[in-house]
């Protein structure tokens, strides 16, 4: 199978991922519409927990936009996809509130698999990074601040769909 492939153009360089629309088909036609739209372009990294996970996605994190980071979305929501991908190191999964289907636009990349075992089938794990895995590994390593907010801001350059499968 030939997965759809985006590119997201950080601070701290550049990393591809494959969008897994066999196993949730729902959130990858999201999340490349929220691309092809640059509704992630000038985002950035608003909650980084090293070993964890780095999580973007929120327009709340534009320059210049009011509104607490981590409470944005883009005015609709994803009914979740559970499925049997595992979260490890690059998978991209959609962050979500305590509801199941409260996921919209924000997402996060896995730092690893010891500290994402709990995540599996209760988050929809929708890609995987294919390239650039340095660029998240950086992210997920810089200085923090209270409610694991970056002291310097990690941004989210662009996010560009590169094939539909």
């Amino acid at each position: 199978m030939t997965y759809p492939t985006a590119k997201i153009e950080t601070s701290a360089g550049i990393f591809e991922v494959e969008l897994w629309n066999d196993v949730a088909p729902k959130h990858c036609e999201n999340f490349m519409k929220l691309a092809k739209e640059g509704f992630y372009d000038g985002l950035a990294f608003h909650r980084i927990i090293q070993d964890f996970v780095i999580q973007g996605g929120c327009p709340n994190t534009r320059e210049g936009a009011s509104g607490m980071p981590g409470t944005g979305g883009p005015g609709w929501t994803v009914e979740a996809e559970f499925n049997e991908k595992e979260h490890h190191e690059g998978v991209l999964s959609m962050a979500r509130s305590q509801d199941p289907n409260s996921a919209g636009s924000q997402f996060f990349v896995c730092l690893g698999r010891n500290h994402c075992q709990h995540l599996d089938r209760q988050y929809t794990a929708f890609g995987c990074v294919t390239s650039g895995i340095e660029s998240v590994r950086e992210i997920g390593t810089c200085d923090v601040g209270p409610g694991d907010e970056p002291r310097e801001r990690q941004g989210i350059i662009s996010v560009t769909v590169l094939s539909e499968g």
